[in-house]
């Protein structure tokens, strides 16, 4: 069980052809439970169709990206749910650049399991990729991509900088709006660049009913960071705190063309526009 070995046919002239990359193997230890192999030789489909006709197996042809290992993890963190495996398998075989390639695979699982281990171990320079992701036909896609790029949002900076804002973090959850105010102000006189900063001290304004401030601050995480919609929102509500439908309708849209699958926000602008339009 857990097995890894590499499969190889010997062609009539004498070369090898790698088959086929098993990582697990049924109970029996006879049949793999996924594989793919590689079909860069056609003369090698006769001798090929025992594996790929077998249940499970996915095919990569030459016209295909070759991203094999990377499916594989991903089918093995599916079953067994095994994040710290995960992660150590695909940092060891890939670059956050070359990940953040395969987020635009024409292959969906490929796009799947590219944006899950950004959002394990990317840094801040995977935000433009994972944005994009939020867009993506495929669903599971955009969900991955969701969780994984508000935990992008917090990687910029050194680590230093990185555990000043998750002390606010935590201190808004604990609601020391007042403290989070400060400490955030103090951050932001050195990293003025930090987005997730300007929003974290937002949202304790918005706590404290200081709404244009709020407004102005998630403004300037969304100058810094064009994919922050969770900012796009925050300043939507804090328009209506304010009592201007029309600015926080397009807020709303604007969060919505970031993260289109925001289904609170979409109910938002149903609801305004009826209203805006309506009043006109």
């Amino acid at each position: 069980m857990g097995a890894k070995c590499m499969i190889w046919l010997t062609g009539g002239g004498g070369y090898e052809v790698p088959l086929a990359i098993i990582t697990q193997f049924q109970g029996n230890g006879c049949l793999p439970r996924f594989f793919v192999a590689f079909l860069q030789q056609s003369d090698y489909n006769r001798k090929m169709w025992w594996f790929t006709n077998r249940p499970g197996a996915v095919v990569v042809s030459k016209q295909s990206p070759r991203c094999p290992l990377l499916l594989v993890f991903y089918e093995q963190y599916l079953d067994h749910q095994d994040s710290a495996n995960f992660v150590r398998l695909v940092s060891e075989s890939y670059s956050c650049g070359t990940l953040q390639r395969l987020t635009r695979s024409p292959l969906h699982e490929t796009r799947r399991a590219a944006v899950l281990a950004l959002g394990f171990f990317g840094d801040y320079e995977a935000n433009h990729s994972v944005g994009v992701s939020l867009l993506d036909e495929d669903r599971t896609v955009r969900t991955l991509a969701d969780n994984a790029i508000r935990t992008i949002w917090t990687r910029m900076g050194s680590p230093a900088e990185r555990q000043n804002l998750g002390v606010i973090i935590r201190m808004n959850s604990a609601q020391q709006y007042q403290d989070v105010i400060a400490r955030a102000t103090e951050l932001l006189d050195r990293t003025p660049w930090f987005a997730e900063v300007w929003h974290q001290r937002a949202v304790a304004h918005f706590a404290l009913k200081q709404f244009a401030e709020s407004i102005r601050d998630n403004h300037e995480s969304l100058e810094i960071n064009p994919y922050h919609f969770v900012a796009a929102t925050s300043m939507g509500q804090a328009y209506l705190e304010l009592e201007n439908p029309v600015s926080a309708l397009e807020c709303f849209r604007r969060a919505l063309r970031l993260n289109p699958d925001l289904e609170g926000v979409r109910a938002q602008v149903v609801r305004l526009t009826r209203h805006v339009e309506g009043g006109r």
